[in-house]
């Protein structure tokens, strides 16, 4: 399947010595990596293997050697000494007039790959998201089997449910057991799964962790401490709500999404669309799969929050993107969607931003108050071009 981020990536490549293509474990990084590097030379490291960091033993003669060609790293925030080395590189090759395409950078922790590069790469990286099939990606299909399974690719594109299912439940437990102990927080396996679990029920719902520290019977701060590990590794996300002088009070706390809806899924054991239908999960679950997919199509300067008064006014989702208007969306599952009155009061108290509702089908049409129904891959369009060439 083509992968939107490519001809980014490529274009990036163009620009800067180095690019970093970050995401979650088995998003299709590598496979995205080697497919961009197959017409032209390159070498190809996977540093979580002893062999390919004993290649690295002198990185300096290393890299010289294959000045010529692309070198991909494959998991660099493995060997976070490497950056130091990397910068000195790519200043030596700038002076000898070789200035962009050198190193691709793959890395399934963000913040620990942000921090690294951020002291020695500065000027001289470009970073790109890599999210999960989206949507767009997978073309005329059904949006159904994406929301049940989730894109990551080996679940998607599973044989039957039940085998999507069995490959998400694997991968939770490798996260668990093998991923998140290599980087080096001590936090017992069960007693993250149980949080990761609670997250999944209380998908999109507000962070409070006095109520989850209960319910793990730990400190509060441990709670925060989970949630932060989660969003690091690309596999939480925490919607900031908006700040807005509207004369309310708004809500302070984030709201709280399992970004891939097949794990959290999994994490509930759901397997088919109609064990999804009758879960009472499904309507927040389809407004994180809304979210996730509108925030792969946003440009990356998208600033994207919720508005919630302490009065009950609310808006799912205000994506802010530089030099364009303020867009509010409402998220719905139905395909005969209605606003509530608190969603009525918000979109009043937005004032001049342009008002989508998402639904469940893919038909746009008006539903009065400046409001537009519309379906999730043609609102993932007007989000990522101009919207005023759309009203």
């Amino acid at each position: 399947m083509d992968r939107r981020a490519e001809a980014q990536i490529s274009a990036l490549l163009g620009e800067f010595p180095a690019v970093a293509l970050l995401g979650p474990r088995q998003v299709g990084k590598t496979t995205l990596a080697t497919t961009l590097a197959a017409s032209k030379d390159h070498v190809y490291l996977d540093l979580e293997t002893p062999s390919d960091r004993a290649k690295l033993n002198d990185p300096e003669a290393f890299f010289h050697a294959h000045s010529d060609g692309l070198v991909i790293l494959d998991e660099v925030q493995r060997v976070p000494e490497l950056f130091a080395t990397l910068r000195g590189v790519i200043d030596r090759d700038r002076r000898r007039g070789s200035r962009t395409g050198r190193f691709l950078l793959l890395g399934s922790a963000s913040l620990d790959l942000l921090r690294q590069s951020g002291e020695s790469l500065a000027g001289r990286i470009a970073y790109v998201e890599l999210h999960a099939f989206d949507a767009l990606e997978i073309g005329d299909e059904p949006l159904t089997r994406l929301f049940v399974r989730g894109g990551f690719p080996e679940s998607y594109l599973a044989r039957s449910d039940a085998a999507s299912l069995r490959w998400r439940t694997q991968f939770i437990r490798t996260y668990l057991e093998r991923d998140i102990p290599q980087l080096g927080p001590r936090i017992p396996a069960e007693t993250l799964r149980r949080f990761w679990t609670m997250l999944a029920h209380a998908q999109g719902g507000l962070f409070n962790a006095s109520a989850l520290a209960r319910g793990l019977d730990v400190e509060s701060k441990s709670t925060g401490r989970y949630v932060d590990l989660l969003v690091d590794l690309m596999l939480v996300r925490r919607l900031p709500p908006l700040h807005a002088n509207v004369g309310k009070r708004l809500v302070k706390s984030p709201k709280i999404f399992v970004r891939d809806s097949g794990v959290a899924h999994a994490l509930l054991g759901i397997e088919t669309h109609d064990d999804l239908l009758s879960h009472p999960v499904v309507g927040s679950s389809w407004e994180g799969f809304v979210v996730e997919n509108l925030l792969a199509a946003a440009p990356p300067e998208t600033l994207a929050s919720f508005y919630r008064t302490a009065a009950g006014a609310e808006i799912d989702l205000v994506l802010d993107i530089p030099g364009r208007e303020r867009i509010a969306i409402e998220i719905k599952l139905t395909t005969a969607p209605k606003l509530s009155q608190g969603n009525r009061i918000g979109f009043d108290d937005l004032g001049s931003a342009v008002r989508f509702v998402v639904h469940g089908g893919r038909e746009r049409y008006p539903m009065g108050q400046d409001v537009e129904a519309i379906g999730l891959p043609e609102m993932m369009r007007v989000v990522a071009k101009d919207v005023k060439s759309e009203r």
